[in-house]
């Protein structure tokens, strides 16, 4: 969180007013198999970034100036490194919460020798604010979010229309966010929100989904969702100005 907002933050409490700040995430607790914990010890210092280091430099961390992809949430990562390794010639950065699942993603990483990808075990929210700069990234993906199902639980969804404009800054114009997801009512939710939202354009020829790019590699769980006949809707909005 940046300076001024914390101490905004900081003087409510002060008053007695209730705050309610957007987390891109609920925060849960696993243990770290031999393999990941291993993997976080070997890649950390060369693959980790840290929240606490502030603005970041991206040619600096990259060695490069190629264009950056962001993903919030990416799991337990396998996807993220499969795009990493697919496309050399984009830097990659993910965000994810779940250290086990940061063990993991760092795991197949280095067994790929995947070196155009770095980590953040952190708040996306803060990540965004602090260590991003405006007009930073050329793709910021979201995939399979937490859908917070239950209709008084909505509000608690990432996809809300303070958080498209906070995206929305970071990235370059013609910049696009990417969302998915296995749920047909948070996909609704999700285009209603970005279709609202200014400074962004829907890729979509049909003015709602877009087929799944080949760019967004098929997990074996939207795979087994296919099977069962499960849908699953993408979503990708342009930064436009």
């Amino acid at each position: 969180m940046s300076e001024s907002s914390n101490n905004n933050l900081e003087q409510a409490k002060q008053e007695g007013k209730y705050i309610r700040t957007i987390r891109s995430f609920v925060k849960r607790e696993g243990r770290l198999t031999k393999g990941q914990a291993a993997a976080i010890e070997k890649c950390w210092p060369t693959m980790g970034l840290e929240h606490k280091n502030g603005l970041l430099d991206l040619t600096q961390v990259f060695g490069n100036d190629n264009d950056v992809v962001l993903e919030i949430g990416f799991g337990m990562g396998k996807s993220l490194v499969e795009m990493a390794k697919n496309a050399p010639h984009l830097n990659f950065i993910g965000i994810e919460v779940h250290r086990p699942g940061v063990g993991a993603c760092l795991m197949d990483a280095d067994e790929a020798g995947v070196t155009n990808l770095r980590v953040f075990e952190h708040d996306a929210v803060e990540v965004l604010a602090d260590c991003l700069s405006d007009e930073s990234l050329t793709t910021l993906q979201l995939f399979f979010p937490d859908p917070w199902h239950k209709k008084r639980h909505h509000k608690r969804r990432i996809v809300q229309t303070e958080f498209a404009e906070k995206l929305r800054s970071k990235l370059k114009i013609g910049g696009v966010f990417h969302m998915a997801t296995d749920w047909e009512n948070y996909a609704e939710h999700m285009l209603e929100v970005m279709q609202a939202a200014p400074g962004y354009k829907n890729q979509s020829e049909t003015n709602d989904y877009v087929p799944r790019p080949d760019l967004r590699p098929l997990t074996k769980f939207e795979q087994r969702g296919h099977r069962l006949g499960h849908g699953v809707w993408d979503l990708m909005f342009e930064r436009t100005k």
